[in-house]
């Protein structure tokens, strides 16, 4: 039986009500929570009904009571916010990007397995149930031999020079915030690409707008990738087969349905999902479950796997002439 972790939030922004929403409906035990300022912790902590609320990351990752930290600040700040709760000795699952960069990836897993610690990256869309059916499906052959992946992710996001997805100093862009989903979801079906073709937009911040990418494996597969932060498409992808096709519906890397179609047009499967709440804390049980099975390199996505995806990013990046402050 998997053992029940107590869960630490760190950081009370977006990303974290959405996690800590579904933790919370789906009767896991978030135990703390931990932000820049004690009106902060306790706000969230009120509207969460959490018991501990701490005025600071280092107080949170202090707390006796918390077996795992999951990590919701902005991209720049992942790799200290995973150092200082790995050092702490508490296991961590890092919002994604996990990184900046493949070198702070490198670093804080590297840590992790001196520390004897589980840590993983927040890609939840892997462990959506529609898309363990979709790696069902593809793995019992009905479509034939997959060739190819098409995946958009666009969003009309704000246009505000000072908002975070168009500061490069906060990691900002539609690489990292959008476009790690399609890369990701290219990597889970296909694997490392052995070549990479990017092409990007830019706006006035120097953060990228739009990027389109396409990746080639050495047997023939593509996999063809659209991600923008200032307009917005269908969000909607494609696995395509040789006898057969999975069309996943808006929005693609959230629960949602999907059919597969054969070349005739008739459909063989229809798939709707029933999920309470947005699906994220399927990653935490994820982490539950290896905890207790002492799996700390991960399974649907290990450490590894998350970071030469880092280093996919940072080859696309170079393709572009993407930097972020500092680098």
């Amino acid at each position: 039986m998997t053992e029940r972790l107590r869960w630490g939030i760190l950081a009370t922004g977006w990303i974290s009500h959405l996690f800590t929403s579904d933790l919370k409906a789906n009767g896991f035990d978030v135990r703390a929570v931990g932000s820049r300022s004690q009106a902060g912790a306790d706000a969230f902590a009120t509207e969460f009904d959490i018991p501990n609320s701490h005025a600071s990351y280092e107080a949170l990752v202090a707390d006796p009571e918390v077996d795992a930290i999951y990590i919701g600040t902005p991209h720049p700040m992942h790799a200290a916010n995973a150092r200082l709760a790995l050092e702490a000795g508490k296991h961590v699952l890092v919002e994604k990007p996990f990184t900046l960069n493949a070198a702070e990836a490198r670093e804080i897993a590297e840590l992790a397995a001196s520390k004897g610690l589980l840590l993983l990256e927040a890609m939840w869309t892997r462990y959506l149930p529609h898309m363990v059916r979709i790696r069902e499906i593809i793995a019992s052959g009905a479509l034939g031999e997959v060739r190819s992946l098409i995946a958009d992710h666009t969003q009309k996001l704000s246009d505000d020079p000072a908002h975070r997805i168009n500061a490069l100093e906060l990691g900002g862009g539609a690489l990292l915030d959008l476009g790690i989903y399609p890369v990701s979801f290219a990597w889970d079906l296909f694997g490392e690409p052995t070549t990479i073709q990017s092409t990007a937009t830019f706006k006035s911040t120097g953060a990228d707008a739009q990027i389109a990418v396409v990746f080639g494996y050495d047997d023939g597969r593509v996999a063809t990738t659209v991600s923008a932060s200032d307009l917005k498409g269908p969000n909607v992808a494609s696995v395509l087969g040789t006898e057969a096709r999975i069309d996943i519906d808006a929005v693609w890397y959230t629960p949602t349905s999907f059919r597969v179609v054969g070349h005739d047009g008739t459909v063989i499967e229809t798939y709707e999902s029933e999920v309470v709440g947005r699906g994220m804390h399927f990653q935490a049980a994820a982490v539950e479950r290896l905890v207790a099975a002492g799996t700390l390199a991960g399974d649907l996505l290990t450490i590894d796997e998350t970071v030469a995806i880092m280093a996919t990013l940072d080859a696309i990046r170079e393709q572009i002439g993407l930097r972020y402050p500092g680098e």
